[in-house]
């Protein structure tokens, strides 16, 4: 059985997700210093909440981040946990970890804030944590922001609103996600699957 964590910045309702990997085969600790981090196979940082405080709760962590980045521990981030990754994000001042090139910009405001609903994914590339995925599978958002690498061939998959919203980034062990696979039934168990798979090498 692969133990992995999800890191808790204080925002609450990560129930889901512990649940849905518990159902997935998965040990799951709920922490809140990245310290400990040697103990699991992979991280997980959930998708609620807000920038600032979510970044703030992370301070004492940082570097710790960036050393499982580099030593290669699958990370996966969910939504804001996602959105952290970039240089920095519109909905806060405070500079986002800046694993990754790119911004966090707000969704055009033709479209009603926060976006809430299920719409489908158009795959770009092949993607380790979309193996199984099919074409125009359908999962489930809950977001005001959506990314801007400055890399495009981290997208893995997109969703169309009318817009382009990156749906899907990878690099390497760094897996994100702009819904939320916990709540995307068997879809999103799939993609629970492979990150846990990755966590197992």
């Amino acid at each position: 059985m692969v133990k992995v964590a999800i890191f808790d910045y204080g925002a609450g309702n990560i129930f889901s997700l512990k649940s849905s990997l518990e159902k997935n085969e998965a040990e799951v600790d709920i922490i809140t210093d990245l310290k400990k981090i040697k103990n699991y196979s992979g991280l997980l940082l959930p998708g609620v909440g807000n920038f600032d405080p979510a970044i703030k709760s992370l301070d004492t962590s940082k570097i710790a981040f960036h050393d499982l980045v580099k030593n290669q521990v699958p990370v996966l981030g969910i939504c804001l946990g996602m959105e952290m990754f970039f240089e920095r994000s519109e909905e806060g001042k405070l500079g986002g970890l800046g694993i990754l090139d790119g911004e966090v910009i707000l969704l055009p405001n033709k479209f009603k804030i926060p976006h809430m609903g299920w719409n489908d994914l158009q795959i770009k590339q092949s993607s380790v944590l979309l193996e199984g995925v099919k074409e125009g599978s359908w999962v489930y958002f809950v977001h005001s922001y959506r990314v801007k690498p400055k890399n495009d061939g981290i997208i893995k998959a997109d969703s169309d609103y009318g817009i382009s919203v990156p749906a899907v980034i990878e690099n390497q062990t760094l897996f994100g996600t702009q819904f939320h696979p916990e709540k995307s039934g068997k879809v999103g168990s799939i993609m629970i699957k492979n990150f846990l798979r990755v966590c197992k090498k």
